[in-house]
């Protein structure tokens, strides 16, 4: 073992072990809210990576007042305990919300500094000798816990403090960009996706056009992509703007852009179009576990001999057409393929390729527009659990068809966005299997960090 450093368990480490408060003010599910004073984590909020806050529930102030116990502060680690054990994340000042609780299938592990640097807590609980002694303690099969008794139980290993903030920062400035390619990711596709709702949707330009406001930023813009440079900016360009009519005229789904038609998907969305890839063909394989709930990039892409499923090529938009994937907003745009590459899937998604001049992100940001997705989900058929939208059934929505320069327009400004959230994504995969690889030999002694005071001394720390 690295000389200088301690091991010992979490009982006599400088930390505590907070529980989540189960006295009998703890809520009920009729005092949980979609918004309120505090959120109030549950199973879903804390990942393998971290916290995610995509379905939230929140506690009102008087209510958080009754509660006792397990209430967060900067700095604190959460742990899971119950159900899905071991998933962590870290509660540091990225994190917009201010007040979050546990709820009763968690812990907080707080370190005591300055004998333990929090950060270096949370690595710790990353790693896999902290993984793997979770894995020999938890109990139970169809309901796994990790009782607070055997968490005291667990070994640390605490280098000197100055090696402790040398490792958390050397690790931490990995997931740092990590976390910044992932924000400009959002943004991008939160920008594509509003300008997709302001032109296709609610016809914003018209409208402007209607009114004769020329000028400003539009109102569907603000808030949205506010740090990034783009051609939407200060207000629609001449050029884009002269594409759209002024004029809004009746039809089967009310007003809609002169000179614009409505139309069955199927009129200018491919489903289901053919691929070729033979039996036993190595290919890229991508499984239902791995297509992403929010953003366009798929968490997983394997090399796998092809069997049967989905084929797909870049430019493709996959849906998860069963249930709950479908409802849980699993969906992909394929942009990771080579060129001229055929990859493959699940036989539970269907594939969308928009007709040009409609452009193939036209296709995604359809997949993920709120009308959409409901008529998809109340379309599915079949048996109780495994419910599915047929294709045909696809094929019959109804949306409005924009005129053909309009469409190109759309294509010109948001494949860039596309390309550049990619491209965020596959730097964020590389960093991470840098971070993965460095985690265990940086936790457990294995590399030291050479001259650690004047290491912290170059970078201000």
């Amino acid at each position: 073992m690295a000389g200088e450093w301690k091991i010992t368990n979490f009982e006599n480490a400088p930390l505590e072990i907070i529980d989540g408060d189960r006295g009998s003010n703890y809520p009920t599910q009729s005092e949980f809210s979609n918004k309120g004073y505090c959120l109030f984590l549950n199973a879903g909020n804390v990942t393998k990576s971290g916290f995610d806050f995509t379905n939230c529930e929140f506690i009102s102030l008087e209510k958080d007042r009754l509660l006792r116990k397990g209430k967060l502060a900067r700095n604190d680690v959460v742990l899971t305990t119950r159900g899905t054990v071991g998933n962590s994340a870290f509660f540091n000042d990225s994190v917009t919300f201010d007040n979050i609780r546990i709820n009763s299938g968690m812990v907080i592990l707080r370190a005591k500094q300055p004998d333990l640097d929090p950060r270096y807590l949370y690595l710790f609980v990353k790693s896999e000798l902290f993984h793997s002694q979770v894995t020999a303690l938890r109990t139970g099969s169809a309901q796994p816990q990790l009782p607070i008794r055997d968490i005291y139980r667990i070994k640390i290993l605490i280098p000197p403090l100055p090696e402790q903030r040398a490792i958390a920062h050397i690790l931490g400035t990995l997931d740092d960009k990590i976390e910044l390619n992932r924000r400009m990711s959002e943004t991008l596709e939160a920008m594509a996706r509003a300008l997709f709702k302001a032109w296709f949707v609610d016809f914003e330009p018209v409208r402007a056009k209607r009114r004769g406001d020329h000028g400003g930023r539009p109102r569907w813009q603000r808030g949205v992509g506010a740090n990034h440079d783009s051609p939407l900016q200060p207000g629609l360009p001449a050029h884009l703007y002269d594409l759209f009519p002024d004029r809004l005229v009746d039809s089967e789904l009310g007003e809609i852009p002169e000179g614009w038609g409505v139309g069955e998907l199927g009129q200018v969305i491919e489903i289901n179009p053919p691929r070729m890839l033979r039996k036993g063909q190595c290919a890229p394989y991508l499984d239902m576990a791995s297509m992403p709930t929010r953003g366009h990039v798929p968490l997983r892409v394997v090399e796998r001999p092809y069997t049967s499923g989905t084929r797909f090529t870049n430019g493709d938009t996959l849906l998860a057409r069963i249930t709950p994937c479908l409802e849980n907003g699993k969906t992909a745009f394929v942009d990771f393929l080579a060129p001229n590459e055929v990859g493959w899937g699940s036989t539970e998604f269907i594939v969308l390729r928009p007709k040009p001049p409609l452009p193939a992100e036209f296709g995604y940001c359809l997949a993920r527009d709120p009308d959409f997705r409901e008529f998809a989900i109340q379309s599915m058929t079949g048996t109780s659990g495994r419910q599915r939208v047929q294709p045909e059934a696809l094929a019959r929505y109804l949306l409005v068809i924009p005129s053909d320069d309009v469409a190109k327009a759309f294509g010109a400004l948001v494949e860039p966005w596309f390309r550049k959230a990619s491209a965020s994504e596959r730097e964020s995969r590389t960093l991470a299997a840098l971070r993965d690889a460095l985690l265990p030999k940086l936790i457990s002694g294995q590399i030291r960090v050479k001259d650690v005071e004047r290491f912290l001394k170059e970078r201000g720390l």
